[in-house]
């Protein structure tokens, strides 16, 4: 298979390559046509990434159910962008979707970096705090008019009461793999805090290692808006258990000034969006189940220090 092929993750996912995105650059956008075009192969599982040139990306949704990402780019990002202390995306162009392809796209500035590692960090606390600062300024924007989350389980910033079945029947699925008992109790204490009380902010809701970047041992840009909405900001607190580990964890907490409740409705959302995702990958791919095992064995010792 060529490597500027994409591999589908989903059933209904369409056919997207390089030449593809050759061809939709050459009928709609012919300035930025002849540039070479490579596949990025950390693209993600909702969005495919090529890179023109030395300057620009290409961002194609895979599925019907990721379209209107660009649009909600071209709206917002211009308007957070000024008001954020590291890079965020940078569209310039909507595509228009034609007799190839089904779906609207878009071409954007290049961001320089590589996924976040955290091992690549100088400072790994004093990257856990130059991101604080970056969620503090978010959190800050004027969210009049901002998107909210849709009616959704897995909508991101939103209370954790509504996924309680999903994540039993999850438990239930894996109580040979894990603790059960503690698994339902962290969850309980969790669902004991309820939800937030505080205005909606800004969040990112996606800030896993695939949505950050580092170049030269720091933090330089923050990507994926797809799930940026008004809601609550305890939802980028993930970013604690899927960046960060022991003193950086800590630098990430306090510089925050996070209190309790919104740390433990935090650990339930990382908790539970781990869990009821297991039980899908557990026959599929094994390596995203050893990852998520580590990740639930912190979770659990952080609720254990309680």
């Amino acid at each position: 298979m060529s490597e500027n092929r994409v591999t589908k993750l989903h059933d209904d996912e369409v056919d997207i390559d390089a030449s593809l995105v050759t061809r939709l650059l050459a009928e709609q956008f012919p300035r930025w046509a002849g540039a070479p075009v490579r596949l990025v192969t950390s693209s993600g599982t909702d969005n495919v990434t090529f890179r023109v040139g030395p300057d620009l990306a290409v961002r194609l949704p895979r599925t019907a159910g990721m379209r209107g990402q660009v649009e909600k780019d071209l709206r917002w990002l211009p308007h957070l962008a000024p008001k954020l202390p590291l890079a965020v995306p940078q569209p310039l162009a909507l595509g228009s979707p034609n007799e190839e392809f089904p779906f609207s796209w878009g071409v954007y500035r290049w961001l320089e970096g590589t996924t976040f590692r955290l091992d690549q960090l100088a400072d790994p606390a004093g990257a856990a705090r130059e991101l604080a600062e970056f969620l503090h300024c978010l959190q800050e924007i004027d969210t009049d008019g901002a998107p909210v989350p849709p009616d959704d389980p897995f909508s991101r910033g939103t209370p954790l009461a509504p996924r309680d079945g999903l994540f039993r029947a999850a438990v239930e699925e894996l109580r040979d793999d894990f603790d059960t008992g503690l698994l339902l109790a962290a969850w309980e204490a969790s669902l004991e805090v309820g939800a937030g009380g505080g205005a909606p902010r800004w969040i990112h809701g996606d800030l896993m290692p695939g949505n950050v970047l580092v170049a030269d041992g720091r933090l330089t840009a923050i990507i994926d808006f797809a799930t940026a909405c008004a809601a609550d900001p305890a939802a980028d607190l993930l970013a604690a258990w899927y960046l960060f580990d022991g003193d950086s964890r800590r630098a990430f907490r306090d510089a925050l000034k996070v209190d309790e409740h919104a740390w433990v409705r935090a650990r339930g959302w990382t908790l539970s969006l781990t869990v009821i995702s297991l039980p899908y990958y557990r026959a599929r791919n094994p390596a995203v189940v050893r990852n998520a095992a580590g990740l639930i064995a912190e979770l659990l010792a952080d609720f254990a220090t309680d």
